[in-house]
């Protein structure tokens, strides 16, 4: 098991758009091309499980998982199935002004990926997402402040 922090990331737009933009659906998917055929089961209000296949460290895997949301504060994502079954990630969202800090939080684990490996995985995994919305939210938040000038 190894643990992974990591702290001060930003998104550029207000918290209230970005946890739109979080639960928008096929914006938000489409913007995670290291995904492909997602399957979500709603479980509750805060819960669903999202089955896909995952790209990880060069290859696809399926990959399964409990998601739980409690907006506007965190995200609680744990592996049942897939390359980092047995791990769990917190991502915590600070509201700054015109910018939203997320922070993430993980005990990660592997049987499938070697011991000394973990840790990269872990860090890859949360650079491709941080990479896949970064982006998106900047460029989304932006249209609409132009649109309300």
């Amino acid at each position: 098991m190894v643990y992974v922090r990591d702290e001060g990331s930003t998104f550029d737009a207000p918290i209230d758009f970005v946890w739109k933009y979080i639960f928008g659906g096929e914006g938000h998917d489409r913007s995670h091309t290291t995904t492909r055929n997602p399957k979500f089961e709603k479980v509750s209000d805060v819960t669903f499980l999202y089955g896909s296949e995952r790209l990880l460290r060069g290859k696809w895997t399926p990959d399964r998982m409990r998601i739980s949301m409690f907006p506007p504060v965190a995200v609680v994502t744990e592996w049942l199935e897939g390359a980092l079954g047995g791990s769990t990630l917190t991502y915590v969202y600070s509201p700054q002004g015109d910018t939203t800090r997320i922070d993430a939080y993980g005990e990660f684990t592997s049987k499938t990926v070697p011991a000394g490996e973990v840790e990269a995985a872990a860090r890859e995994f949360l650079e491709t997402e941080f990479a896949a919305d970064a982006p998106v939210i900047k460029e989304e938040y932006a249209k609409t402040q132009a649109g309300g000038r």
